[in-house]
């Protein structure tokens, strides 16, 4: 079943990204998608939820109130008005064009002369700049939004605030032919411990956001973002192999 609150008290991702994580570790709740805009939460549960249950878990900046659009409607209307809710493609479109647009400056940068590993290169070292690009964007609030998810994020709350500088630096030393092997390497254990965060995550069926451009553009977590990590993952490992 699904209920819509009211959420007052948050002011930017970050907010919402400590709101959230805070109503996931309520029992019962399978789904939590919070919007800033409106100040709702749209919260799926299997049983019958207090709205006690949900105050108690927050800190007292925030207060959760019932929602009268909710009940005007019934919960199966809620879940079966597919017109408000965006396709996974729609959501996705940002990550898919930035995904593009990478691809395409790889292929011109290297076309005349065609070498696959400068390529890759090339295409590693651009993503990781437009990544950290949009991460920069909201520093304050992708650390929220990232230990969500990446298991070390969770642990040392420090490594969310210093990702995106780790991906600024390994996008300059790809394009600058700089350290390569050093930057393969950390390539490969940062994106295989999001990875393994990410799997969870999907398994679990957690309705939360993606970090990976930061929480200036909106991206569930998806399949996608899956695919994201393992495509560098086989690029690093690919070129770390032929390097040596």
């Amino acid at each position: 079943m699904k209920h819509l609150y009211i959420i007052k008290g948050m002011t930017c991702n970050g907010c919402v990204s400590n709101v959230q994580q805070k109503i996931e570790t309520v029992e019962g709740v399978t789904n939590v998608s919070i919007s800033l805009e409106s100040e709702t939460a749209e919260i799926t549960m299997d049983n019958h939820i207090s709205i006690e249950q949900f105050r108690a878990v927050l800190p007292e900046k925030y207060s959760i109130t019932n929602s009268s659009k909710l009940n005007s409607k019934s919960t199966n209307i809620l879940v079966n008005d597919n017109s408000t809710e965006k396709s996974k493609l729609k959501q996705l479109q940002p990550l898919l064009l930035i995904f593009l647009y990478i691809f395409g400056a790889a292929f011109l940068l290297n076309y005349k002369n065609w070498n696959s590993t400068s390529a890759m290169l090339d295409f590693m070292g651009l993503f990781y700049i437009v990544f950290s690009f949009f991460k920069f964007l909201d520093l304050k609030g992708f650390p929220e939004s990232f230990r969500m998810y990446d298991p070390l994020a969770k642990v040392f709350p420090i490594y969310g605030w210093i990702y995106p500088f780790i991906e600024l630096i390994l996008g300059l030393l790809f394009l600058m032919r700089f350290n390569i092997t050093i930057a393969l390497i950390v390539t490969i254990v940062i994106l295989g411990i999001t990875t393994v965060g990410v799997t969870k995550s999907l398994l679990d069926k957690k309705g939360i956001r993606c970090a990976c451009l930061g929480t200036a553009l909106k991206l569930p977590m998806t399949e996608a973002t899956f695919i994201e990590n393992a495509i560098m993952l086989l690029m690093a490992i690919t070129m770390l192999l032929q390097l040596n």
